[in-house]
């Protein structure tokens, strides 16, 4: 009996020409075993997706690196034939990138994303066509540590499921915002796996957590004008409307991210601008268009995960209808934005231009709080209305720099080489001294957060002056050229005044401190020596006493003033070591 049992499991594993729903009922996943109060945990989803490679050639699941948590980073690629995972961008088809439970609380991606999975492989009728011009990758649980840490109350304000896990990861980093930084082991092995598949389109799955309204999904997406150039158009004008219109058919009208800040949204409010930091942010680097799903955290649950599902249908949908079109317009941005003569960096709201957008809400209004003094906002549901508000979608740069012909990062610096490689940037490590003309910045001032945020004390603000300079090269020291294909990569993280670059998560803080200083008893007979020498320190010197009143009666202040410009300051304080490299001054090197 015992083999009779076995014999059985194993047949009904066995691949075949069979109806699709008999897959359905053969791979019943944990959220529909539950009837949609559940969600599959890190170990029941691995699992699945292992019964389902082991029974469907289309399914291939790896071990993509590790995590925080000690456990291994899984992929799932699905393709209608054999498929080398590691050279998949040698294929003619597009990619799409499924990105579930960075914050595992927010579960919906996890369960939609494990039924569609099987459906994709086992439903010939419905995507066989779909495959022949599409690859699908689907990361089941990102952050592995927070999914562990299950319970049934961290996500306050949301409806079901009936346990889920938590926002922090095992190190308690929330890990959509550590794309740029990379201070956990998720992220690292999230590049890499980007990087590999160097996707078309990239979806990371979320549950919203803000106003009250009648919208299942909304989405929080690459913002058009800093994605930019041709991608940002195609984006705009055809990608969202079609993937908008065809929700609206399937009955989850969909709009971006309520973005309101704690208002009634009918008051409008500004298109989310996702930096580096974040999924897709990190993916407009890239020339990737970039979805956050945030289906709305009111809504029961299996409501969100159908909605959810359905975004994954329709997007599939589109990218393989239009996937080489998509391809095309990416590999032309690429090749314009390092042609460019300038680039944005940071980019700003526009508040005199904004749209219009079809909000399905409910009345707002400020009542008697009966816990706290004062009002609180109430949302009445009893009157539910549609209505026509501002969006403001438009953004303009805020911040441009000529780009430069590369970048010189000193060997020293070898975390930040070390993220340029992760990042697939081309590098050229110098083999003899050199001498090259440069431009070089000097750091004027920082505003900093007083508190830390995601392990960073993070520089809101950055001053920064530039003067040309003959720069000593030494070997080893690493070149950056900026004509490769990942130069928005290295524009936006090298430039210390980028929203998101390095030196604001604090990779550069050393250059921030003095290393050496003075007694004021010994400077005082060379400061006095520096102003008899010096005709232009003197005349500065009595200028700025002139002008400051404090400064005249600081003699403190006056002898740091002096020691600043005679030979006894050092030239790394607030010189930032990443130098722009000259047109023509790669020669050689």
């Amino acid at each position: 009996m015992k083999f009779y049992g076995a014999l059985l499991f194993f047949l009904s594993f066995v691949p075949g020409p069979v109806n699709a729903d008999d897959w359905k009922q053969r791979f019943r996943t944990p959220f529909e075993q539950s009837d949609g109060s559940e969600t599959a945990d890190y170990h029941a989803a691995i699992q699945f997706y292992q019964d389902l490679a082991d029974a469907s050639d289309r399914i291939t699941i790896r071990e993509m690196g590790t995590t925080d948590s000690g456990h291994p980073l899984h992929l799932v690629v699905i393709s209608n034939r054999k498929t080398d995972v590691d050279r998949i961008r040698d294929d003619e088809r597009s990619v799409l990138l499924i990105n579930n439970a960075i914050h595992p609380g927010e579960s919906d991606g996890v369960d939609a994303s494990m039924a569609f999975a099987r459906d994709v492989a086992f439903d010939s009728a419905t995507y066989s066509a779909h495959l022949k011009q599409v690859i699908v990758a689907i990361i089941p649980l990102y952050n592995i540590g927070g999914a562990l840490h299950r319970n049934s109350g961290t996500r306050a304000n949301q409806n079901g499921p009936r346990e889920y896990g938590f926002r922090g990861n095992a190190r308690n980093y929330d890990l959509n915002r550590d794309f740029i930084k990379c201070d956990t082991r998720n992220a690292r092995s999230f590049v890499s796996i980007f990087q590999l598949l160097d996707p078309d389109l990239l979806i990371d799955t979320h549950v919203s957590n803000g106003a009250d309204y009648q919208h299942v999904m909304t989405t929080s997406h690459s913002q058009k004008d800093k994605l930019g150039l041709q991608l940002g158009k195609y984006l705009d004008k055809s990608f969202e409307p079609d993937l908008f219109r065809k929700l609206q058919q399937d009955g989850f009208p969909t709009i971006p991210y309520v973005n309101s800040g704690g208002r009634p949204p009918e008051q409008g409010f500004s298109q989310f601008l996702e930096t580096p930091r974040y999924s897709t942010g990190y993916a407009a680097l890239f020339q990737t268009m970039g979805f956050m799903t945030e289906t709305h955290m009111l809504k029961p649950y299996p409501r969100r995960v159908k909605a959810t599902r359905a975004f994954l249908e329709r997007s599939l949908e589109l990218l393989a209808k239009d996937g080489q079109r998509i391809q095309e317009i990416r590999r032309a941005d690429r090749e314009a934005y390092h042609q460019q003569a300038e680039a944005a960096i940071a980019w700003e709201v526009d508040r005199d231009k904004p749209s219009r957008l079809e909000f399905h809400g409910y009345e707002a209004t400020y009542v008697d709080s009966q816990v706290t003094p004062g009002k609180r906002l109430f949302y009445d549901r009893s009157k539910p209305f549609v209505r026509s508000i501002a969006y403001y979608n438009n953004y303009r740069p805020s911040k441009k720099i000529r780009l430069p012909a590369g970048y010189l990062v000193p060997r020293g610096w070898h975390s930040v080489i070390e993220l340029l490689k992760l990042n697939s940037v081309e590098l050229t490590v110098v083999q003899k001294p050199a001498v090259v003309d440069a431009q070089v910045y000097r750091i004027d001032g920082v505003t900093t957060r007083p508190s830390p945020y995601e392990g960073h004390y993070l520089h809101d603000s950055v001053n920064v002056t530039a003067t040309n300079e003959r720069v000593q090269v030494a070997p080893g020291d690493v070149i950056v050229p900026i004509h490769q294909q990942r130069a928005r990569y290295v524009v936006e993280t090298l430039e210390p005044e980028a929203m998101d670059s390095l030196f604001r998560w604090n990779f550069f803080d050393t250059i921030l401190q003095r290393k050496e200083y003075f007694s004021a008893y010994v400077f005082e007979d060379s400061a006095k020596a520096l102003l008899a020498s010096n005709n232009q320190v003197a005349a500065e010197f009595q200028a700025k006493k002139n002008k400051d009143s404090d400064f005249a009666n600081d003699r403190n202040a006056q002898l740091k003033f002096l020691y600043e410009r005679s030979k006894h300051y050092e030239e790394s304080h607030l010189r930032y070591p990443v130098i722009r490299l000259k047109e023509g001054s790669l020669e050689g090197l």
